[in-house]
């Protein structure tokens, strides 16, 4: 069972649908009591950082969701914010985050680019995984963010992507996982990640 946390911006609704698409069992988060049955639990992301971590501690469930991924170490898949909420700090409003994975997130230079970048972009992997089987050497994925992620252990980054430099597209550390575009809303090749996360990281993660 894969667990999606269900808070206020955080277009779960989207990423439950095409757990349905795939054929994947899951079920909504929304408060500690909810995390008793699942294998795996994917933070969708919409909107600012502040926002999901105040929706996150209103919630009640940080703790909780600390024991289960850090802890218990089951697999855990952010996306968008999901991604950028799991760094120390981020820019967007000065906030701190959950401070999972050593690093920061920092806004694109609105001088140079625009912002926020919206559409399609190419990712390319940088490393090989389960999460990105059968994924070739690139695909394009959709991007909606305004700001992005600077790891500060570069062996975390598993795939990049270019807007005015290259940036961070996807990190792995330990079972964490994240991409920084919506994979829900990638067509084919996003459900296919989404995929390769419900069943070979999760069944991997279970051996």
């Amino acid at each position: 069972m894969v667990g999606i946390i269900d808070y206020k911006a955080g277009n779960s609704h989207s990423v439950y649908n095409a757990c349905t698409k795939i054929e994947t069992e899951c079920k909504y988060i929304s408060k500690k009591g909810d995390f008793s049955d699942v294998s795996a639990v994917i933070l969708p992301g919409v909107g600012s950082a502040k926002a999901t971590m105040d929706s996150l501690r209103q919630m009640n469930i940080i703790e909780e969701l600390n024991y289960q991924v850090n802890e218990k170490k089951i697999p855990f898949l952010g996306i968008c914010v999901g991604l950028q909420i799991l760094f120390e700090y981020s820019e967007e409003d000065n906030v701190d985050c959950l401070g999972w994975i050593p690093g920061q997130v920092i806004k694109y230079d609105k001088e140079k680019l625009r912002v926020p970048q919206i559409g399609w972009n190419k990712v390319v992997w940088k490393k090989d995984d389960l999460f990105l089987k059968n994924m070739g050497a690139w695909q394009y994925l959709y991007f909606v963010n305004s700001y992005y992620a600077k790891p500060a252990n570069e062996e975390d980054v598993i795939a990049v992507s270019d807007y005015g430099g290259e940036f961070c597209a996807m990190i792995k550390h330990d079972n964490i996982y994240a991409a920084q575009c919506h994979v829900e809303k990638s067509g084919f090749v996003g459900l296919q990640l989404l995929k390769n996360f419900c069943t070979e990281v999760v069944f991997n993660a279970d051996k």
